[in-house]
């Protein structure tokens, strides 16, 4: 562990200890889900792996149920483990577990606005927009599948300057739907060398690799105490105050052009809805909802989808069989002459298992975001106090050993029936469920099958090690799960 983290937490359990004697068991809870027994100030973050956090909750799961209650520092939460209380609460209850869960750290960077953080009416209106416009603008239509097409030819033919050598794919594989999402909100394409885009490239990654750390674990159980010593945390806000910078920027040359007879994109759009709204006394369609929106869509649109094509590439050069029986299908649906289309997909089975595989296998977002409840819940036998933080373990769905035999294995038969056709889950959950589930869902599936078929559609993956030497595990289970370092050397077909 981090020794900074460490210190930190020492500081906290001896200052605990000297203030008040540990509490004791069940004091203050009323009717909440059962759970281990806190200390003072630093609640149970002492019973939990930083490095893991899924991992604990899902032991102590084990203990207590699948509904319990944690304490992570003063906050207190209850977590929902498997798929019966995930869907019982996020779907059917939907409306009560709509709120987003404290989230300090997100608090600081957003402070309340945009789509991912906001709550009540602001993110109702902000949503609502959000889904009606990038629906306009082409989103899970021919027009965005025709933009995701051209971005996955530009994506083969920047692996094809890699000319077979081993290289490290993260940026490339970022480039790609980074540009997706910059042509949505800004109608713009940048080439992969463009200045602007590998700073929004650097923003973005360095963004995700300080989210997913421990140290952003412990600000967010003791932000008070945090803040104010040194850490990531404020090279975090730093990152977000650049990004912000950069799509206000975008947004001043938006204003400029702006013909409301004939909007682009989506900074367009919403700045017809302020125009609009302009009389209106308290409307939430201000500058600051308008950045901080697209600085949602850009962290849920980019890095979710590049870091499931980094470790999906990478779990298939782990399993080279899979990639055969791929390219095979490949062959036989769109053949070599032939750009992939989403059409083909139902044709595809098999190549559809093994995205819906890869999906679950590498769990990106383990906890995902937290709920918290709009109002007093009863929840089974429990009542949970309005504002109480809801962890959905997304984790524990994704790997239910009934739903998925052997979950631990990556195996595409999870996805398909005896017969070899795909087979839907409704466990299925990587962009969670109910109320808050991924406005950009349709485009990050699309996106996935068009890029992986493209890029089997032209190379051979070839491994820089012996494929069973291949280390799969996550170097970051925090926020997101991150795929570790890794080169292959993508080989052209007409090359072999």
């Amino acid at each position: 562990m981090d020794p900074s983290v460490v210190i930190a937490l020492g500081l906290l359990l001896c200052i605990s200890f000297l203030l008040i004697l540990p509490w004791k068991k069940g004091f203050g809870r009323g009717k909440l889900p059962p759970g281990p027994v806190p200390l003072p100030i630093v609640g149970n973050i002492l019973q939990l792996d930083l490095k893991n956090i899924p991992e604990s909750l899902c032991k102590l799961a084990k203990e207590y149920g699948p509904v319990f209650t944690l304490h992570l520092g003063v906050k207190r939460v209850v977590v929902l483990h498997g798929y019966k209380a995930v869907k019982e609460a996020l779907i059917d209850h939907g409306d009560k577990f709509a709120d987003r869960g404290h989230m300090p750290i997100f608090e600081v960077i957003r402070n309340g606005f945009g789509l991912g953080m906001s709550n009540g009416e602001r993110w109702k209106e902000i949503r609502r927009f959000s889904l009606m416009t990038l629906r306009n603008l082409g989103m899970g239509k021919r027009s965005i599948e025709e933009r995701v097409q051209e971005e996955a030819k530009n994506l083969v033919e920047e692996l094809r300057k890699t000319k077979g050598l081993p290289c490290d794919p993260t940026f490339i594989l970022g480039c790609a739907p980074c540009n997706v999402i910059c042509s949505i909100i800004f109608q713009k394409h940048f080439e992969y060398k463009d200045q602007k885009l590998l700073y929004l490239m650097k923003l973005l990654d360095e963004n995700s690799k300080i989210l997913s750390s421990p140290w952003i674990q412990v600000y967010n159980s003791f932000p008070s105490l945090v803040h104010y010593l040194p850490g990531s945390h404020h090279e975090v806000i730093k990152i977000s105050h650049l990004l912000n910078e950069f799509i206000l920027e975008e947004v001043k040359e938006h204003q400029q052009t702006l013909d409301t007879s004939d909007p682009w994109d989506f900074i367009d759009c919403f700045l017809m809805k302020m125009e609009q709204e302009k009389q209106k006394q308290q409307s939430e369609f201000t500058i600051e909802n308008l950045v901080y929106t697209v600085a949602d869509l850009f962290d849920a649109g980019t890095e979710t989808t590049s870091t499931t094509l980094r470790y999906g590439l990478l779990l298939l050069l782990k399993h080279p069989e899979i990639i055969g029986k791929m390219q095979e299908e490949i062959d036989r649906v769109i053949g070599r002459n032939q750009s992939p289309c989403m059409e083909d997909r139902n044709k595809m089975p098999y190549t559809n298992a093994v995205i819906h595989e890869i999906q679950r296998h590498i769990d990106l977002v383990p906890t995902s975001l937290p709920h918290a409840v709009t109002d007093d819940v009863q929840f089974r036998q429990y009542i949970i106090p309005k504002g109480t933080t809801i962890i959905p373990l997304l984790c524990s769905v994704l790997y239910d050993d009934e739903e998925f035999p052997n979950p631990d294995k990556f195996d595409p038969h999870h996805f398909l029936d005896e017969s070899g056709k795909f087979k839907k889950s409704d466990y299925f959950m990587p962009f969670s469920a109910g109320k808050r589930i991924c406005v950009g869902e349709s485009l990050a599936r699309m996106e996935l099958f068009l890029f992986f078929t493209s890029i089997l559609q032209n190379f051979t993956l070839k491994s820089t090690i012996n494929p069973k030497d291949i280390d799969t595990s996550p170097v970051a289970s925090g926020f997101g799960k991150l795929p570790p370092f890794y080169e292959l050397c993508f080989l052209p077909f007409k090359d072999m």
